[in-house]
Formats: C-alpha cells, sequence, structure tokens
C-alpha cells in the first residue's frame, strides 16, 4: 500500500505541468476520480486504476482539490480530479415555500447553496429520493425543480 502524506502541488503549477505533459504521453498518469463530497476528507483510502492501494493521510492545513497531484516521481504521478457535482435546483413560487423548503432541507442536513431565489440541493444519490423526502411537503404546490451539473450551477 503506497501512504500518501501531503499533496504535491496543482496539475497547472508549472514546475509540475511540465513533467505530467511529459508522463502523460507515456501513459503514466494515474488519475482518481472522487466524489466532491470526499474531498473535504483528509485520511481515506483509495484504489488507482491499475489496483494499487493509496492510504492518504494528509496534516490539517492540507486539503484535496481538483487537480491535486498525490504523487510525482520520474516514472510515473497520481492525480486526482474530482466528479462533477449534481444539484437539484428548487424554484419556490413563494417566500412561504422558500423557508419551508430551507428549513426541511436544514432538517435533513442537506449541503445546500442559493442562487438568486433557487436553493440549490447538492445530489449525493438519486434525484427521486431527494423529491420523495420532499413530497409531503409540497403536496399540492408547484415547485419547479431542475437538475444541473456542477459547472452549471455556478
Amino acid at each position: 500500500m503506497l501512504h500518501i502524506d501531503g499533496v504535491v502541488g496543482k496539475r497547472t503549477d508549472p514546475h509540475i505541468h511540465d513533467r505530467l505533459h511529459h508522463l502523460e504521453h507515456h501513459g503514466r498518469v494515474e488519475v482518481i476520480t472522487l466524489p466532491a463530497s470526499e474531498m473535504a476528507r483528509r485520511r481515506l483510502r483509495l484504489t488507482t486504476p491499475s489496483g494499487e492501494e493509496l492510504a492518504i493521510a494528509l496534516p490539517r492545513e492540507e486539503k484535496l482539490f481538483d487537480g491535486a497531484v498525490l504523487l510525482l516521481e520520474d516514472a510515473r504521478a497520481i492525480v486526482l480530479r474530482a466528479e462533477v457535482e449534481r444539484w437539484l435546483r428548487l424554484q419556490p413560487r413563494s417566500i412561504a415555500d422558500a423557508i419551508e423548503i430551507g428549513y426541511h432541507a436544514g432538517n435533513l442536513h442537506w449541503r445546500v447553496r442559493f442562487e438568486g431565489e433557487n436553493l440549490l440541493v447538492a445530489l449525493e444519490g438519486p434525484v427521486e429520493d431527494y423529491l420523495a423526502r420532499l413530497d409531503p411537503l409540497l403536496a399540492g404546490r408547484t415547485v419547479p425543480s431542475s437538475v444541473v451539473s456542477d459547472d452549471l450551477a455556478a
């Protein structure tokens, strides 16, 4: 098992980018995709596409991020990529609906963010599960919803 105790740098850092570019041409860069909800973790175990196990234990001052280089050697590199996060966009029709939906989302400990008058809920499972949890609350009301990816929700 390979132990990672720190992030080498960003894949876009000039001194790293050139080395990665060379390794990519030789098929020596492994990319691990991690759900965005897991990026806040400092300790986790992962498996590379080639099957190598990694044990990541970062110090408190370091964080995982999209494009983090976890290993950079002469013969290989390991880069972390974040999955594109999906969001459920809810468009309340009134202030009362907005307050109720926000209260409900908070009680369920859903990660949310706001886009104008819309509430965006981070999807960490099937969208149907989220809508089913909201269904009793929204009975008889029309609250338009849609699913957007992270790059469209910002």
